[in-house]
């Protein structure tokens, strides 16, 4: 193996970014090292290269759905053997704060997120937890398994854990682009009926009917609220998913909801929330949830679904870039070029 590799490292002092030749990293205790074949463009990377999410760190290779091959095996790392086809998880817990002290890992209140407190995997290496690790089922395709850490899990987390959402809900995803239309596939397959895709883009619209929404409504539409109250036969929504995160979206995803109806947020923004009137609010018993990241075991439920045929997502890879071309894929993210679900980076 080579002493050096490629990697992206994003330097918080002026927001840049550069392709850099690094040292391969040695896995520690408990950790793997892992050759990179895929890993995502998430928004939540363009936030901290435009500046809207706030670094951890000086420097920082981006990048955190991946999947990969273990190469070597850190001290004392059991249960897994080079070659090993595995997606890490996107975080790792703090063991200081009092959720880790009690042993609740999964709700760490100061959980270290992967390419923004550790490295990450727009690089041709990665060292990962062996903890966290999600092996890969054998008919599954690596390209897709990059999309679970995260751009499927997350949705799946908001979907099963967050909203609860059962067969019979009525269901609105504002926002259809890689998130939403992650939101529209899982809210099908756990029975929401009718499913309502809402956008301001013809063409993700028509992606999201395609993928499994009922109905799909812009959201600048006047008639917003009748054209929902027709289709849900004036019972309006029980879950309401708002994947853009600004005030106009929570705000009308919140008029939509029947009473006792519930809000889950995804989106990120530096906006206040309005969720409407106080005497419309409580008299209803509407609840607004904020939800972020998933649990370990929700890849693994994912890559099941993927191996069994549950889940298709050959339509969310959008578009695969070299390693040398990232910053091409992080500009046709930022302007939407084809209306990405996922572009992928290739080291």
């Amino acid at each position: 193996m080579a002493e050096t590799m490629l990697a992206e490292r994003f330097y918080a002092k002026d927001h840049s970014i550069h392709l850099e030749e690094i040292p391969i990293p040695e896995p520690g205790p408990g950790e793997v090292l892992m050759k990179v074949a895929y890993c995502g463009i998430c928004h939540s990377d363009l936030s901290l290269i435009n500046g809207n999410f706030p670094p951890s760190l000086p420097v920082v290779t981006q990048g955190h759905e991946a999947s990969g091959t273990i190469v070597k095996l850190g001290p004392g790392v059991t249960g897994w053997s080079v070659g090993d086809r595995v997606i890490p998880s996107a975080g790792r817990p703090c063991m200081v704060c009092r959720k880790c002290r009690r042993g609740d890992f999964a709700n760490c209140l100061h959980l270290h997120l992967m390419a923004f407190a550790y490295d990450g995997a727009w690089a041709q290496y990665h060292v990962a937890s062996a903890m966290g690790l999600t092996k890969i089922p054998d008919n599954v395709a690596m390209d897709q398994a990059a999309l679970l850490a995260d751009a499927v899990s997350t949705p799946y987390a908001a979907v099963v854990r967050t909203a609860q959402v059962h067969s019979g809900n009525a269901v609105a995803v504002w926002g259809v682009g890689g998130v939403g239309t992650h939101l529209v596939q899982l809210a099908r397959s756990a029975g929401a009926v009718p499913l309502i895709a809402i956008d301001l883009n013809d063409e993700v619209l028509e992606r999201a009917k395609r993928l499994g929404a009922d109905f799909a409504f812009h959201s600048d539409d006047p008639d917003l609220m009748k054209k929902i109250e027709e289709v849900t036969n004036g019972r309006m929504i029980d879950v309401a998913f708002d994947a853009v995160g600004i005030q106009a979206t929570v705000r009308a995803a919140v008029e939509s909801l029947d009473v006792n109806g519930k809000v889950v947020t995804l989106g990120l923004s530096d906006q206040d929330i309005d969720a409407g009137p106080f005497l419309d609010f409580n008299l209803q018993r509407k609840q607004v949830r904020g939800h972020l990241g998933y649990q370990g075991q929700d890849i693994a439920i994912l890559a099941e679904m993927l191996s069994f045929g549950r889940l298709d997502l050959s339509e969310s890879i959008s578009d695969v870039v070299p390693l040398s071309e990232v910053e091409r894929g992080i500009d046709d993210l930022k302007n939407h070029k084809g209306n990405p679900i996922r572009i992928l980076v290739k080291p």
